[in-house]
């Protein structure tokens, strides 16, 4: 590229945006790693491997399989499980060109099939987690005196992206209407806040 006089730039997007179902898919990921790297952020990359590992062979119950089957149409085998079945079906077809052929058909259609259902699962799924997170939704009472928790992610306060996403405890100084909240910290200034955003603490540890 130096040769026609084109500087060549290295670069990553600042905030990166994908669709929900990736999200989702991360979220998995992320929660994962959180398992694994426990206190060392550092090594994550190191983990991520066996992390998309297990999620891809793990169970998911809105598409009612499991990744790996979504793309590869079976279930992961071991070597040796491999081997076993690639020897018994080569003895069973016995090359019998028509036989093959029938079956090589029925192996096109198969992942169609398969990926259809697994979206239809996946509509199913999400109208009935709709309808139990509507149920469980309820109002929430702040009062003055309360403790709560903020969740701040995007407030950039954090360094590592698989740190707790709440810090507090902090306590209500005044509540205002249609859901603000009036915060007090020890060390800093009185702050306000939109109540979505809190959560009630009821002692121990930050999750």
């Amino acid at each position: 590229m130096s040769k026609y006089g084109v500087t060549h730039y290295l670069s990553t997007a600042n905030h990166p945006q994908t669709s929900g179902q990736v999200e989702v898919s991360n979220q998995g990921l992320k929660r994962i790693l959180k398992r694994t790297v426990r206190e060392n952020h550092v090594s994550w990359f190191e983990k991520l491997d066996d992390a998309l590992w297990a999620f891809g062979i793990a169970y998911k119950t809105p598409i009612v399989c499991t990744p790996y089957k979504l793309v590869y149409e079976k279930s992961c085998h071991l070597p040796i499980e491999l081997e076993h079945k690639a020897y018994w079906a080569l003895k069973h077809v016995n090359f019998n060109l028509k036989t093959v052929g029938d079956h090589r058909k029925l192996q096109i259609n198969k992942p169609n099939e398969l990926r259809d259902q697994a979206y239809k699962n996946s509509l199913i799924y999400k109208e009935k987690m709709k309808k139990i997170h509507d149920v469980k939704i309820k109002n929430r009472i702040f009062n003055v005196g309360d403790r709560v928790l903020l969740f701040n992610s995007h407030l950039r306060i954090f360094s590592r992206k698989l740190r707790t996403r709440w810090s507090g405890p902090f306590t209500i100084t005044k509540v205002f209407p249609y859901g603000t909240v009036e915060l007090s910290q020890p060390d800093g200034q009185n702050f306000k806040q939109n109540g979505h955003r809190v959560k009630h603490y009821f002692r121990g540890d930050v999750p």
